[in-house]
């Protein structure tokens, strides 16, 4: 008897559902994995990639911010997804499939991708910095290089944002109290808090608190200029 050819139903929008997803099924806790099944199904099929937001995330999942939150860094923690996180809720951040957990043969070369994810790298630390009216609006080359340096060291944008923000703050008091004088210059000052906050297991209720008061110590600090 021969065997009944299969015929799909929708022969667009499909995903190729194999090893690659059976292995993700095994690692991945419930939440996680549905994550992980919503960009496979949405991502660029020669990239892997697709831009994110957390908002847009929980409403196409029914899941809440914070949840989607976790399931992304399950995602990164198990190396099955790079993710390059949003600097505020007025940017996206984009998220790929790695080539373990991604069926599909992707395009670019990986030196294309050390670029890309490189210039986003720097554009991304060249924002938060001149986010703040205490650092000079200056990034160099040496900057450059230094941000290079923090990417093969796997330092996460949120832990930049993070060292930003304490350093501001210190760098506020400094000022208001006038025991210091003049903006900063340059990545390299913020090396030290960069450091110290990869060790720090602080919940990210306190870097709003945060983020609020260097907002205040800003407003503060110009209007005595």
């Amino acid at each position: 008897m021969s065997q009944q050819r299969v015929a799909l139903k929708n022969p667009t929008g499909w995903f190729a559902a194999g090893r690659e997803v059976s292995r993700a099924m095994e690692l991945l806790s419930d939440g996680a994995f549905k994550v992980y099944m919503h960009v496979c199904l949405t991502a660029d099929r020669s990239t892997g990639r697709m831009k994110i937001s957390h908002g847009d995330l929980a409403v196409a999942l029914k899941k809440s911010r914070r949840s989607i939150v976790t399931y992304l860094e399950e995602l990164r923690e198990l190396q099955i997804c790079r993710i390059e996180s949003a600097l505020n809720q007025h940017f996206a951040g984009h998220i790929e499939v790695c080539n373990p957990f991604w069926p599909y043969v992707k395009c670019r070369s990986d030196h294309q991708e050390r670029d890309k994810t490189l210039d986003f790298y720097v554009e991304a630390i060249r924002q938060l910095l001149a986010a703040r009216k205490c650092v000079k609006p200056v990034f160099n080359p040496a900057d450059e290089k230094l941000a290079a340096q923090l990417l093969g060291e796997h330092v996460e944008l949120k832990q930049i944002e993070h060292a930003i923000l304490l350093a501001c703050a210190r760098r506020y008091v400094a000022l208001l109290n006038g025991t210091a004088v003049g903006v900063v210059s340059g990545l390299r000052y913020f090396s030290s808090a960069i450091q110290e906050v990869r060790t720090l297991q602080i919940s990210q209720d306190y870097w709003q608190h945060l983020a609020s008061r260097v907002g205040k110590f800003e407003q503060q600090w110009s209007s005595l200029k």
